[in-house]
């Protein structure tokens, strides 16, 4: 029976202060990282075997990654990295705290812009803009499909493909999979699994390095879940 691995990181510095994070590169927080090694030693005790692992290419995801197959004894085991599992894009509002945001833009219209599935915050400003572009992690991406803002539809429009095209081929081959990445891609693939509606996956919260576990079945069809 294939069994998916979906951990969203650690706490981030940004978590901790309040920001609108999205893209940019943040790592963990001491807390984070205390949350990657606990849930590495959660799964050596369960004595979990890992065959495959998919993470995002910010580093707060690839050291949730780290510590959690370092504590496990699994640090072996291959990596794939895709920009496909990165956060959802908070355009214009990264990097702002998100009491400021209200202050300037309302609190009606924040919450929509972070709990709405369809609307995507403004998008940045054209010195954001300029960095994100020269950013080496993505010099191999065409630039039209770099997005500038995001909202959870079109972080799901991103997501799905990298599913059916790379991650779903490692557990219909029995594989036990770790998908380690961001509360927002990793929401986009629990709708996705679960069926999720549009009005309930906004409100869907995803504990931060904490392993959820799916048992799945050859047709890839959820036959249970829970946390470790």
């Amino acid at each position: 029976m294939p069994k998916l691995i979906l951990c969203r990181h650690g706490q981030s510095d940004w978590n901790a202060k309040n920001l609108f994070t999205g893209w940019a590169d943040v790592d963990l927080s001491d807390q984070g990282r205390e949350e990657a090694i606990e849930s590495g030693r959660k799964l050596k005790e369960q004595g979990i075997e890992i065959d495959y692992v998919f993470t995002s290419l910010l580093k707060r995801a690839i050291n949730t990654t780290y510590h959690l197959l370092a504590e496990s004894d699994q640090l072996f085991l291959p990596v794939e990295k895709s920009w496909r599992l990165n956060e959802r894009h908070y355009g214009g509002l990264q990097g702002l705290n998100k009491d400021d945001a209200r202050k300037e833009f309302g609190e009606d219209q924040v919450h929509e812009w972070r709990r709405s599935y369809d609307t995507a915050p403004p998008e940045q400003t054209e010195e954001q803009r300029n960095d994100y572009l020269n950013d080496r992690r993505y010099e191999h991406l065409d630039r039209r499909v770099m997005p500038e803002s995001e909202s959870l539809k079109d972080t799901l429009e991103r997501v799905i493909p990298y599913w059916s095209d790379q991650i779903s081929q490692q557990l219909l081959d029995d594989k036990t999979v770790l998908v380690s990445a961001h509360g927002n891609s990793l929401r986009a693939l629990i709708k996705y699994l679960e069926g999720v509606s549009d009005e309930d996956i906004v409100g869907y919260e995803i504990k931060t390095g904490k392993p959820l576990i799916y048992e799945l079945d050859d047709e890839l069809k959820v036959q249970d879940k829970y946390y470790l």
